[in-house]
Order: structure tokens, then C-alpha cells, then sequence
């Protein structure tokens, strides 16, 4: 009888260790790079360019932790996974179990013994050596899932400790680029705004487009970057870590269709300059909230509306990368990011950067100038 459950009991089915490799090294992979940010933190408070510094350091900890967010995504899904391989086969493992214990416990004499005398207890024996192997086999599959689970769990109680430490030192890092920001006492101005003039463009205008509208008429052709923009397609990044909403006219939930790119972003995220440009407008405007709006060369704009914060003053050169402003929201808790995490990356992400380009004065598919498969 007991042979019998054996050979039934071969059709179970575990999954190899080999499967932990990807969810468990991700998730390492992602302590690692906070670590190393947090020596970057450090490292940012004496560097003689603090704020470029200071911005290294932010993007490192935002894909730090985007990173950490995919890992346990999928830590969880393959501890789910598991969980229910078991609660599917709990029969079957309960018998395994019980084989084995009974093989184990069982005195070596009585193994010697059978019924029908020494030929029958020859095969036994046989039976047994064949079957042996396989119910090993199946013994250390099982052993190495629950290890596997084992140390799924630790992994997100390791993980727990690390966001802690982490979400508290990019926020250090925040509050530190934007006073670095406001303490800068020389500016690398290229051309001097008039802001009588600024002021009755915006009284002038009732929308953001009729805004970018009549900033267009004023001329800066002196002012902008020596560079050809429209030779820029594809080799943009996207200003801030995110994933796109909506697309170029491309109605949201409301049915509002807008001339440009929605990303969700997650809370305070960092939004910086995608290419050189001359800042032609940063600050609130109208009924958009705060905006900077870039001059990448002539003829061009890019707009960025939706930030909490901004960083650089109307006139100035920003160099690609620089700091230009961060995204609103409170910043999570690693409780909450963590739950945040097992739900999938959307959940982390609560705000919105809207994102127009202009040619001409004429709004264009941003699309094509940013490289969007990546985060």
C-alpha cells in the first residue's frame, strides 16, 4: 500500500528552485542600488556643484526605488505562486510527507520482512530502489520551495527596513537641492526678461496655448542653444520618472483631449530638463498650477505643466539634466509604499506631468522626440 501511494505521489508537480533567481536577485539588486545612494547623499553634501550633485543623487534613489517597487511586485507574485502550488497539492504533500516519515522510522528488520517470504521481500526491495530516488527527488523539490519562501519573506522584511532608511534620505536630498537652488548667487542668465512684458503676456492670455502663443512672438533667436531640435527625435529622455497616461489628443477620463503627453508620476519625483534649452517661463500660471516652459531651439517650445515646485529663473541656460522643478504630493510611508508594491507599480504613482511640444507655434506629437519605453 505504501509503494502504491509512492508511485502516485510521482505525478506531483513542483516548480525548480531556478525560479527564485529572478524576484530574489531583482529585489537585492534594488537594496544595492539604494545603498549606494545613500553613499552618494553623503558624498553630495561636499561636492563644489551640489546641486548637479544633489540631482545625481535624487535620480539615483528614484530608480533605487523603482527597482525595489519591482522586485517585490514580484517577490509577492512568486510567494503567491508557491502558496498556491501548496494548497493545491496539500493532499498529496501530506501523503508524501507521511511516506517518507514512515520509510524513515520504520526498523531496519521489519523493511526485510514480507508476506509472501523471501521473494516477495527481494520485491519489495526492488520496488523500493526505484522508487527511492524519485521520492528524494520530490523530498528536496520541496525543500527547496520552502526554503524559496523562506527567504521571500525575509527578503520583504529586509526590505521594509531598507525603504525606511531610503524614503527618509531622498527627502533629505529634495529639501537640500532646493535650497542649494535658492542659495545659488550667480546665474548663468543668456538673455534679461522684461518682466513688465511677462506679466502682460499672462494678463493677455486665458489659457496655457494662448500663453505659449504670444511667448512665441518674442523673439530670443540670439539666446537659444546652438542646436537643430527637430534632429532630436528619439533622443530625448522623459524629464521625470513615469509612464504614460494619455497620448496626443487622446481623451483622459473626463473626455479632455490635450495637445500633448500625460505622465503618472509618483510623489515628489524629481523633473528635470530634457535637453539644453533657454527657460523661457517658470512659475504658476493661470489656472495650470506651476509651469516651465523651455526653448530648445528656435521656433521650439516644450512645455511642462503639473509640478508642485520649480526650480530655475526666467533667462537662464539649463543644461540637459538639470534640475527644473519636483512633482507634488506627500511622500509615502515605507508601510504604504510597500503595499503600494505588491498592487503593482500604478499604485505609486499619483500625479500627473503634462507635456506639450511646439513647432512654429503649432502643438506637435511629443511622442516621437522621447524615448518612452523608458521609465
Amino acid at each position: 500500500m505504501i509503494f502504491r501511494a509512492a508511485i502516485f505521489l510521482l505525478g506531483l508537480s513542483l516548480a525548480p528552485l531556478h525560479a527564485q533567481t529572478d524576484p530574489i536577485t531583482t529585489a537585492k539588486r534594488a537594496g544595492q542600488m539604494l545603498f549606494q545612494a545613500g553613499d552618494a547623499l553623503e558624498a553630495a553634501q561636499s561636492s563644489s556643484d551640489r546641486i548637479s550633485a544633489l540631482s545625481d543623487t535624487i535620480r539615483a534613489y528614484e530608480e533605487g526605488l523603482s527597482a525595489m517597487r519591482e522586485g517585490l511586485r514580484r517577490v509577492v507574485i512568486r510567494e503567491r505562486a508557491i502558496q498556491l502550488t501548496f494548497e493545491a497539492e496539500r493532499d498529496r504533500l501530506a501523503q508524501l510527507l507521511g511516506i517518507l516519515q514512515t520509510i524513515g522510522n520504520a526498523p531496519a528488520p521489519l523493511l526485510m520482512m514480507h508476506p509472501s517470504g523471501p521473494m516477495g521481500a527481494v520485491r519489495s526491495g526492488l520496488i523500493v530502489s526505484d522508487v527511492a530516488p524519485a521520492l528524494a527527488a520530490e523530498a528536496n523539490a520541496l525543500r527547496a520551495q520552502l526554503e524559496e519562501l523562506s527567504l521571500l519573506r525575509l527578503l520583504q522584511e529586509d526590505a521594509a527596513k531598507t525603504l525606511e532608511t531610503a524614503l527618509q534620505e531622498v527627502q533629505t536630498a529634495r529639501v537640500a537641492l532646493a535650497k542649494a537652488v535658492a542659495d545659488r548667487t550667480e546665474l548663468p542668465l543668456k538673455f534679461t526678461s522684461d518682466p513688465d512684458q511677462l506679466s502682460a503676456l499672462v494678463q493677455n492670455s486665458d489659457t496655457l496655448s494662448s500663453f505659449a502663443d504670444n511667448l512665441t512672438r518674442l523673439s530670443t533667436e540670439e539666446t537659444l542653444p546652438n542646436l537643430d531640435f527637430d534632429q532630436m527625435k528619439g533622443a530625448l529622455e522623459l524629464p521625470v520618472s513615469g509612464r504614460a497616461l494619455h497620448g496626443f489628443n487622446e481623451a483622459d477620463a473626463a473626455g479632455i483631449e490635450r495637445p500633448g503627453l500625460v505622465l503618472a508620476t509618483p510623489s515628489r519625483a524629481l523633473v528635470t530638463a530634457p535637453i539644453t534649452s533657454t527657460v523661457r517661463y517658470a512659475g504658476p500660471l493661470l489656472e495650470s498650477g506651476n509651469v516651465v516652459i523651455l526653448e530648445p531651439g528656435a521656433n521650439a517650445l516644450i512645455i511642462l505643466e503639473g509640478l508642485a515646485e520649480t526650480f530655475p529663473t526666467v533667462g537662464e541656460i539649463v543644461e540637459k539634466g538639470a534640475p527644473l522643478g519636483l512633482m507634488g504630493g506627500n511622500q509615502q510611508s515605507s508601510d504604504a509604499f510597500l503595499i503600494n508594491a505588491t498592487k503593482g507599480s500604478g499604485g505609486n504613482r499619483q500625479e500627473s506631468l503634462y507635456i506639450e511640444v511646439r513647432l512654429g507655434g503649432t502643438p506637435v506629437d511629443p511622442a516621437p522626440w522621447f524615448d518612452l519605453n523608458r521609465e
